[in-house]
């Protein structure tokens, strides 16, 4: 079977990353793994461990109800967002990656995120971009 890997957050750009991958799986009768990244330390304590756990649970819910077979990982490891969704690809032989990319003021669309830009570049397959919306 086929896999498309999606970094997720609980964000815009995260949501329509998400939304895209679900429908691509759902085409392809691909499986779906989605990618909550954090590096942990000081900057992740308990609560936003609950609050991500929670937020992880729906999604996989949301996922399940819509017929779309998916795996939902939470990685707290010490790595960055693009190494870990590299990792992933590689380790699941992944078709693509889809990650979620928020608008910039003209200035800014000069320089691409430093994940956004390590993932283009390094990944192992193909990797989809999705705009965020301005609304959800």
């Amino acid at each position: 079977m086929t896999a498309i890997v999606v970094g997720y957050v609980p964000k815009s750009e995260g949501r329509a990353a998400l939304r895209r991958a679900a429908e691509e799986a759902r085409l392809r009768g691909a499986r779906l793994i989605v990618v909550n990244s954090a590096r942990g330390g000081r900057d992740f304590d308990d609560d936003d461990a609950i609050k991500a756990d929670a937020e992880l649970a729906t999604v996989s819910q949301q996922l399940k109800d819509a017929g779309i077979e998916a795996e939902v990982r939470q990685l707290v490891r010490g790595m960055d967002v693009a190494e870990d969704l590299i990792a992933v690809a590689e380790e699941n032989a992944a078709d693509f990656i889809v990650i979620g990319l928020r608008r910039r003021s003209p200035v800014g669309k000069l320089i691409l995120g430093s994940n956004a830009q390590r993932i283009l570049l390094d990944a192992p397959c193909p990797v989809l971009a999705v705009k965020a919306e301005d609304v959800d």
